[in-house]
């Protein structure tokens, strides 16, 4: 078996006769709480000779108990997947939460688990984890369970930042504020786009100003706006200085699906069916409408000067 490993629920966790130290959550956002978490199952994994594990959940709860009204994710599950293993983790298992996971009672999570999980050796959760029917287990009740069964529990201290928790609830609020430097500062990284480019209509090149076009859709749609961002390539690490416009165009059409273009501050060597990562640094201004194509093509001008601050320019 090659590590690292994903796998789509308990039935398909056919791991290594080697003990399995997991940490548990959403982990939506991985962010900087999260690696705490992630990393005490790593470093206990590898002074076990074991494998370090994550189980997460698609979709969020919330779907099953506010199907009208579910938490909107900051993250896909793909990207979420891809962050945890680049942080050392060795599997990665994702389990659908269902009516029937939500009725286990917290008395009996762990057994209940390490039946699915039988090299299961130790659980690493943030201090504020609930866990079992109506979320009434706490970090007290999952080490005396755990203890009972065998399994090692570590819980750690939630990370703070300006005086307050760091929490995928609070980084959402950040997004859909265009808080993007808090944002960053939260997650431990920039946060980020992904898309392939596709063809557009060419305007931005009338205006002087030529644009990528990156089809995109998260669930959690952060502000609608313009940004200072940093662009890579899927097949080089080299980045490109840039401003994008996350919006729905209202100066040219009246688009329902906010699209993402970007405009590289210097010569761009990317093209249609290029795979593009879009990390966003900066908000510079709040989408408008103006006038006419003239006062756009100089607001672009203005936003570029703008982008170019943030970079150092």
């Amino acid at each position: 078996m090659e590590f690292p490993v994903r796998l789509q629920g308990f039935d398909q966790a056919d791991l290594p006769a080697r003990p399995l130290h997991l940490a548990i959550g959403m982990f939506d956002g991985v962010h900087l709480g999260h690696r705490r978490v992630i990393n005490a199952a790593v470093q206990a994994a590898r002074a076990d000779a074991g494998l370090s594990g994550v189980l997460t959940f698609w979709p969020h709860p919330s779907a099953l108990f506010r199907p009208d009204n579910p938490t909107k994710l900051i993250l896909s599950a793909d990207c979420r997947a891809r962050l945890l293993t680049d942080l050392g983790i060795d599997v990665v298992i994702t389990e659908a939460f269902t009516a029937e996971l939500a009725m286990v009672s917290a008395e009996r999570f762990v057994v209940w688990l390490k039946q699915r999980l039988p090299r299961l050796a130790g659980i690493y959760v943030g201090d504020n984890f609930r866990f079992g029917r109506g979320r009434a287990g706490d970090v007290a009740l999952l080490n005396a369970t755990g203890s009972a069964a065998g399994v090692r529990v570590g819980s750690t201290p939630r990370v703070q930042h300006d005086g307050e928790p760091v929490s995928s609830t609070r980084i959402r609020a950040l997004l859909e504020a265009g808080e993007i430097a808090t944002v960053n500062a939260l997650l431990g990284y920039s946060y980020f786009a992904e898309g392939v480019v596709t063809s557009g209509k060419q305007l931005g090149r009338t205006l002087g100003f030529p644009t990528l076009n990156v089809p995109w859709s998260p669930e959690l749609r952060p502000r609608l706006g313009v940004y200072a961002v940093r662009v890579f390539g899927a097949q080089s690490g080299t980045s490109f200085a840039g401003v994008a416009n996350y919006g729905l165009r209202p100066t040219v059409e009246q688009a329902t699906t906010p699209r993402l273009e970007v405009n590289l501050l210097d010569e761009c060597p990317f093209g249609t069916g290029d795979a593009l990562r879009v990390e966003w640094l900066s908000f510079i201004r709040p989408e408008h409408k103006f006038s006419d194509l003239e006062a756009l093509r100089m607001q672009i001008g203005r936003d570029r000067a703008a982008a170019a601050v943030v970079f150092g320019r």
